[in-house]
């Protein structure tokens, strides 16, 4: 009996879906655009993670020796700062290589070339370049860094820390973070306002089905037939209209993403690949789409029938 009821139920449903017309079509189209809206929001997010990225990898830390600091006190130090749990990466850069570095950035300037060369000994000292994990830990770093500062200091008693950039560098980080938490929240925001909307727009969209089959709920209803079999039709309406709409969307982010790679707009996105994005990130995608149009679909179509039915 439960299985010829639920058969009965899918039954209506469907029917009911597919009789609705033009009601139902606006009901596809309003579900169809919100999880367009949705899924954009997922291409945005990682858009804007790949930007920022991109950032996060030029922003440091670095820590400039005098040039009679000791290579081994150096790379003690370097093994310090690399057991702290917000430290990334502690690239270390000898007093040599510097110089190395120094004279192919100013290839092009022959005084200074020249100024370097009669000087007749490297005046660079050796540089430690730090990475955070996340660009809010640098300040913890700064504060161990600048705690060594006073404590390392070379056989002559002369600290050998001679410079830490993280002040020249602490506006950069600071604006950095700031536009990773905004940007995660306003994300956050806009998904759930765009749902609200949603749910509010399929709700109106249901009832206006429910009113067009009044006669029909009150006739089931006279017969003795139950909430849940009254139900049972427009929840699986609204299912099926979040599974419909959620196979045109993906349908449509692949097209989409895959013209944009293979056409000249793709350098709009700076080295970001939309297609290699969806690929990649396909189960994420239609997780959240299919999830949302499913779930979305059911709680309208559920709440405004149990509004109806309340009546």
């Amino acid at each position: 009996m439960f299985w010829l009821n639920i058969k009965r139920i899918l039954k209506a449903g469907l029917q009911s879906f597919f009789r609705s017309g033009f009601v139902a079509l606006s009901s596809l189209l309003v579900m169809t655009i919100t999880l367009f809206i949705i899924g954009s929001m997922i291409f945005l997010a990682g858009f804007l993670n790949y930007n920022l990225n991109i950032v996060k990898e030029k922003v440091d830390v670095n820590v400039y020796f005098i040039t009679k600091a000791l290579e081994t006190d150096i790379l003690a130090l370097k093994k310090n700062i690399e057991s702290l749990p917000e430290v990334s990466n502690v690239e270390y850069i000898s007093r040599e290589q510097s110089l190395i570095d120094f004279k192919d950035k100013h290839k092009t300037d022959q005084s200074t070339l020249q100024a370097i060369d009669e000087l007749g000994d490297n005046p660079l000292g050796a540089v430690l370049n730090i990475k955070a994990k996340d660009t809010s830990k640098y300040a913890g770093i700064a504060n161990f860094l600048d705690n060594s500062k006073n404590e390392l200091l070379s056989p002559g008693g002369i600290k050998i820390i001679d410079k830490i950039n993280y002040a020249q560098n602490k506006l950069v980080i600071e604006k950095l973070t700031m536009i990773i938490s905004s940007a995660n929240m306003i994300g956050l925001w806009l998904a759930i306002i765009f749902i609200i909307i949603s749910i509010l727009i399929t709700f109106n969209t249901i009832r206006l089905i429910i009113f067009m089959k009044k006669d029909e709920i009150s006739v089931m209803r006279l017969v003795g037939a139950s909430h849940k079999y009254v139900k049972g039709p427009f929840v699986v309406n609204g299912i099926l209209c979040g599974l419909i709409s959620s196979i045109i969307v993906v349908l449509i982010f692949l097209i989409i993403t895959l013209w944009i790679s293979n056409t000249r707009y793709g350098i709009y996105f700076g080295g970001f690949n939309l297609f290699d994005y969806f690929v990649k990130n396909i189960l994420v995608i239609l997780a959240t789409i299919f999830g949302t149009g499913i779930i979305l679909g059911t709680i309208s179509s559920y709440l405004a029938v149990h509004k109806y039915l309340r009546n």
